[in-house]
């Protein structure tokens, strides 16, 4: 029986694996095909756009795209598979050798567990990179003061120094934060009395200084002033820059905890960067809670009947349980909720609901 078991178990992991995979890279592809149409529709207007880095563009921010839907590929996958192996009797089979259903429930968990650890450890910061790679193709196609470097923005910054303080506000940022667009500054004395508003096209963080490309300074009871290059002193770091305009989705799971530890000492909020790493850390669990909602809907016999009405209910659960997850997320960013609880509170609700709903259809 054990040879059997494992055999079965083999199997089962196996078909359920390559469904998932199916199911994620061909939402992928309809994402990316989706979102290069998108691209070439807003490049229509470019002159000489070129098409391989439209394709560019796409193609290296597709992945932070689907890492987003990815608990919800695993929920198809797993009621496509379980709904195909219950079509051709092979869960009958499964049974009659012995198996119960947390038999062959268990080598889904363990793949989707496995699945969810490398896509934190490894997807992750590969797609934030791409991500970064992807704003410096969309800058250079339609124009480095178009504020297509970055989506979220405008970008809001303040900054003391001996001379002062300086406010900055940028349309865009790329390198997050170290180069910065549509840039507007807003200077003023120790005493707290305004100086200047310098505009530029562009600014790049250099060691002590902001560095303004094509800037034009406006002082009080004076003309303004054109200037190529503009450069006024700052105290910031390349990291505490980044701690207020790179979000949290750009930043690699291995990186995060040095981003909170830096926001810690620097007294900034890092409570964004706490949810982001709290919801990679616990991402293998919502994998796995995603198979147990998938099983508790799909492992009824055909012969049976009502399969239409629990696959239904099988995707209102996921869906409700996308809702909880971006309630938790906006109540942890709004400082009402732990990251902690934010992160894991959508699966526990996720598992248990799943694994109830399952020990009542198979022990009940």
């Amino acid at each position: 029986m054990s040879v059997v078991g494992g055999t079965l178990s083999r199997y089962f992991g196996l078909r359920f694996l390559n469904t998932v995979l199916m199911v994620f890279f061909g939402i992928l592809l309809l994402v990316a095909l989706l979102d290069y149409i998108e691209l070439m529709r807003r490049a229509s207007d470019v002159p000489n756009v070129s098409a391989l880095l439209v394709a560019k563009t796409s193609l290296f921010r597709v992945p932070q795209v689907a890492e987003r839907i990815m608990p919800f590929c695993i929920l198809i996958g797993a009621m496509s598979c379980y709904l195909n192996l219950s079509r051709r009797l092979e869960l009958v089979v499964a049974r009659a050798a012995g198996m119960s259903a947390w038999q062959f429930i268990a080598p889904a968990l363990i793949v989707a567990f496995l699945f969810g650890v490398v896509a934190t450890t490894v997807y992750n910061p590969i797609a934030a990179i791409l991500q970064e790679r992807s704003k410096r193709f969309e800058a250079e196609l339609f124009g480095q003061n178009t504020g297509s470097a970055q989506s979220g923005g405008p970008f809001w910054l303040s900054q003391k120094t001996d001379s002062g303080q300086a406010i900055i506000n940028a349309k865009s940022s790329r390198d997050q934060g170290v180069s910065l667009f549509g840039v507007t500054v807003f200077t003023f004395d120790p005493a707290g009395h305004f100086r200047q508003r310098i505009e530029a096209r562009s600014a790049v963080l250099e060691p002590g200084v902001w560095h303004l490309f094509n800037a034009r300074v406006y002082e009080l009871q004076t003309l303004p002033v054109d200037l190529a290059d503009f450069r006024f002193k700052t105290s910031l770091t390349p990291e505490q820059v980044r701690e207020s305009f790179a979000t949290p989705e750009t930043v690699p799971f291995w990186e995060l905890p040095l981003y909170i530890q830096i926001a810690d000492h620097a007294g900034l909020v890092a409570a964004g960067y706490r949810l982001q790493f709290q919801k990679l850390l616990a991402r293998p669990f919502f994998l796995a809670a995603m198979v147990f909602l998938a099983a508790a809907v799909s492992l009824r016999f055909f012969r049976f009947g009502g399969i239409q009405k629990m696959v239904l209910s099988g995707v209102a659960a996921g869906f409700l349980l996308y809702i909880l997850q971006k309630v938790t997320e906006d109540l942890s960013k709004a400082d009402l909720m732990h990251p902690v609880a934010a992160a894991w509170l959508p699966v526990l609700v996720g598992g248990l609901t799943g694994f109830v709903a399952l020990l009542y259809q198979e022990d009940g």
